[in-house]
């Protein structure tokens, strides 16, 4: 199973926006940013990151993740072509559970 990048997106800040795949599973990272674009001053084992968990039904698995300890820090919505929402899970990881949207 090889690991492949399949999107990268780079910033003029040093931020970079990776779409890695592992077969036909696909997924998203970057670093961690809060809204208003500057880093977050949580860190994890010295670093933050973000992570994009691509679903059918965001909405449903958002509930669901809430149902199960996750911190909500935004809510599923839509926003540049996207359907999806932000939380923190129990151990501090954060994530944003989403689908792109039919261009």
């Amino acid at each position: 199973m090889p690991l492949s990048e399949a999107y990268r997106m780079e910033t003029p800040d040093g931020g970079l926006v990776l779409k890695l795949a592992v077969d036909e599973a696909e997924f998203w990272v970057s670093g961690q940013i809060d809204d208003s674009g500057e880093p977050l001053s949580e860190n994890l084992g010295g670093d933050t990151l973000k992570m994009v968990l691509i679903v059918d039904d965001p909405d449903t698995f958002f509930s669901h993740a809430l149902k199960h300890g996750a911190t909500e820090i935004f809510p599923v919505g839509e926003e540049h072509g996207w359907r999806l929402g932000r939380l923190v899970d129990p151990f501090g990881l954060h994530w944003e559970i989403g689908k792109q949207l039919a261009e």
